[in-house]
């Protein structure tokens, strides 16, 4: 969301960025010349008031929510301040996949009822990956024509720049084992098990490094499974790393062993950065980056046998090469100018009269 808002600032399109609360991770990384609303809610559902006045107030041409939670919030807010303002839900998983897997009982009941309910009130809902554009289809039951596919703005301005920082990190020092780098959210969908037991195969056949950048509710259980695996001197999971492109171009390969996803962000960061990249075939995202396996390995989900074996195989190639990889499909200025499409299809004078 950030690499959009700065893709339709290039463009010369005012933006707002409507904030719960400006705090976490990102906070630091907001676009200077975007404006910043904070709606001063505890949680999604206590911010439908406040984002109603908003969008009553300030009546803006369009309005770009992300996720399922915020999504509802925004149709429900939209409907609720009678807003001339075009509302566009954009969606980051593939939810068959994972709805039905929560826990909580109005997660996975309720929450897939009122999309199928609510979605079809916006104005537009925009995919990341054409698998996940056929999941809302079949799974919510929207038209094909309400559902529009945009590959994620995963090239930021400054990608680059931040990949060639230093990484202070001993793995990565001259003459030390390869590194294999996983990144993303320590939880289930990730299926990061799968990987550690993987990689417990391939360390006694070519020594190397497991790195595993990202935080979630699963370090506790991973961090059980590498003690039962022996592992400890040759996994280490560091936590959320804020620029995870310096240790990905430094990286002898990327593993994404996902279960399910929506896109994928980091099988494009790696091979942007001449990484090579092993991937399972989850849906939905990896397929279509990894373009049906040209760009990539795609292997079976939960199976670390496979993924051991083109980790394995990647390992002994004399050094890494990644293909001739279209970068330029997903930087923020590509992808900004497709939803700007989505945003503003009468294209009139937009930029001026944004709001």
């Amino acid at each position: 969301m950030l690499n959009i808002a700065h893709g339709l600032l290039a463009e010369g399109i005012p933006v707002e960025m409507i904030l719960l609360r400006k705090r976490g991770a990102f906070a630091a990384l907001l676009p200077r010349e975007a404006t910043v609303v904070e709606l001063g809610a505890r949680n999604l559902l206590a911010a439908i008031p406040p984002l109603a006045r908003y969008l009553r107030r300030e009546r803006p041409a369009a309005f770009l929510a992300a996720l399922a939670l915020a999504n509802l919030a925004s149709v429900a807010a939209h409907r609720l301040a009678g807003s001339p303002t075009r509302l566009v839900l954009s969606v980051h998983t593939t939810y068959s996949q994972s709805y039905p897997r929560k826990k909580h009982r109005l997660l996975r009941t309720v929450v897939p009822r009122l999309m199928r309910w609510l979605y079809p009130l916006a104005d537009a809902v925009v995919a990341v990956s054409q698998g996940a554009a056929r999941d809302l289809v079949s799974y919510l039951g929207l038209s094909p024509a309400h559902v529009q596919t945009i590959y994620n703005p995963v090239i930021g301005p400054d990608f680059y720049a931040r990949a060639a920082q230093p990484v202070d990190h001993p793995w990565f020092a001259p003459g030390q084992p390869p590194v294999i780098a996983s990144v993303g959210r320590l939880v289930k969908a990730k299926d990061y098990a799968t990987l550690l037991r993987a990689f417990a195969l391939v360390q006694p056949q070519h020594d190397s490094r497991l790195l595993i950048l990202g935080e979630g509710r699963e370090r506790a259980a991973l961090e059980a499974q590498v003690r039962e695996l022996g592992l400890e001197a040759v996994v280490q999971l560091p936590g959320y790393a804020e620029n995870p492109y310096a240790a990905l171009a430094r990286a002898r390969l990327l593993v994404l062993s996902s279960a399910w996803e929506g896109f994928g962000n980091v099988l494009v960061e790696a091979l942007a950065l001449g990484t090579p990249v092993i991937a399972t075939d989850c849906p939905s995202g990896p397929r279509e980056i990894l373009r049906d396996g040209a760009y990539g390995v795609l292997c079976p989900v939960g199976d670390p046998d496979r993924l051991a074996q083109a980790m394995l195989a990647e390992l002994r190639q004399p050094e890494k090469t990644a293909p001739d990889f279209p970068a330029a499909t997903y930087t923020a200025e590509t992808v900004a100018r497709q939803y700007r499409a989505v945003l503003f299809p009468a294209e009139t004078a937009v930029p001026e009269a944004a709001r």
